[in-house]
């Protein structure tokens, strides 16, 4: 599925269809620094209840939210390598029944569960315009 954004309304609109289509799981958030990672995941939280968004956990790595459903939002950046994300834990959290949102997932790639929901974000060159592109590990 590929998705084009031209503007921040696009990527409401985006943000909800992506959960209705997929729904609760994991969500891998892959992209440049700057192109909208973080952006899309607040709109995305916005759209499953949680109006008090508290940016992307560069330090903490972790931030998890309360809504119908428990929701994990991970910033993997500051993740040395594999064995940091194990070392700390990271895997364990993949065992709950929850959203989980992460940015930088190549970081723990190695334990992320199956049926990851894949997104991929670039920016167009000499344009604000955002191609959004989702794969998820269980389609054909």
């Amino acid at each position: 599925m590929i998705i084009e954004i031209e503007n921040e309304s696009a990527l409401k609109q985006a943000a909800e269809n992506l959960i209705s289509t997929f729904g609760l799981g994991v969500y891998a958030f892959r992209g440049d620094m700057g192109v909208g990672k973080t952006t899309f995941i607040r709109n995305i939280l916005h759209h499953i209840g949680i109006a008090d968004f508290e940016g992307s956990p560069t330090y903490a790595i972790i931030q998890c939210y309360e809504g119908t459903n428990l929701i994990y939002h991970l910033d993997c950046y500051r993740i040395e390598n594999q064995a940091e994300g194990f070392d700390i834990g990271l895997f364990e959290l993949f065992t709950d029944s929850a959203y989980f949102f992460i940015e930088w997932p190549e970081k723990i790639e190695s334990f992320l569960p199956t049926n990851v929901i894949w997104v991929y974000i670039r920016k167009e060159e000499h344009s604000e315009k955002r191609i959004i592109e989702i794969t998820h590990d269980n389609q054909p």
